[in-house]
């Protein structure tokens, strides 16, 4: 599958959009299942922090980049804004009770335990959130 991409603005009413975008990209390579659904809820945490997080007090652009190649499904979600290596968080305590736990991190959790390969670069000023399915797993 040839590389695919969409831009649009960092902000949760688009997110109907970057799902859709992803879903299709998924069906071009045939992606299915679970291995489908865990794409879908990966790029919908890391988008939803994208627009929380990414440009504090001022809008920006994401974009989604698509592709399959060697029996892989690959998908990057780059933004523009303020430097933030989101797998640099440490797991969550999950055994601690519900009411004690510390608020966020989870998004990032469960993105480390659906994606197979999920890694974190900085370059020309962008925040790059690069994530793998294996297809053939």
């Amino acid at each position: 599958m040839k590389v695919t991409r969409m831009t649009c603005e960092a902000r949760i009413g688009n997110l109907e959009e970057v799902i859709n975008f992803v879903d299709g990209c998924a069906d071009r390579i045939g992606l299915t299942g679970i291995k489908k659904n865990k794409a879908l809820i990966a790029v919908e945490e890391a988008f939803v922090n994208v627009c929380h997080y990414a440009y504090p007090g001022a809008t920006g652009e994401v974009e989604l980049t698509c592709r399959g190649k060697n029996d892989a499904f690959e998908f990057e979600i780059a933004d523009n804004g303020i430097p933030f290596n989101m797998l640099s968080l440490p797991d969550p305590d999950t055994t601690a009770d519900i009411m004690e736990r510390k608020i966020g991190g989870l998004g990032v959790y469960l993105i480390r335990k659906l994606i197979d390969d999920v890694s974190y670069r900085r370059k020309d000023g962008q925040n790059i959130l690069r994530m793998v399915l294996h297809t053939r797993k």
